[in-house]
C-alpha cells in the first residue's frame, strides 16, 4: 500500500473514531492533514475575533518546511494511535 493510500485510509479512519479527540489534537489533526494536501500555509491570518481560524491558521504554519511525505506519514500514526 502506498504512502497516499495509507493516508487515505487514515482520513477516512478519522471520521470514524470511537470518541472525539481534544481541541489540541484536533488541531494537529488538521494541521497535518492541511500540510499534507496542501503545502505550506498560504494567506494571511484571521483577525483576532476569529479564534477557531487563527488556532487552525497557526496549527498550520507550525508545519511549515514540512514535506508532504513526512506530514502524511504524522497523520497516519496520530490517527493510528487514535483508534
Amino acid at each position: 500500500m502506498s504512502l497516499k493510500e495509507q493516508f487515505d485510509a487514515a482520513v477516512a479512519a478519522s471520521k470514524q473514531l470511537p470518541e472525539r479527540p481534544d481541541n489540541m489534537t484536533l488541531l494537529k489533526i488538521y494541521a497535518l492533514y492541511k500540510q499534507a494536501s496542501e503545502g505550506d500555509v498560504q494567506g494571511s491570518r484571521p483577525g483576532f475575533t476569529d479564534m477557531v481560524g487563527r488556532a487552525k491558521y497557526d496549527a498550520w504554519a507550525g508545519l511549515q518546511g514540512t514535506s508532504s511525505d513526512e506530514a502524511m506519514q504524522q497523520y497516519i500514526d496520530l490517527i493510528e494511535s487514535l483508534k
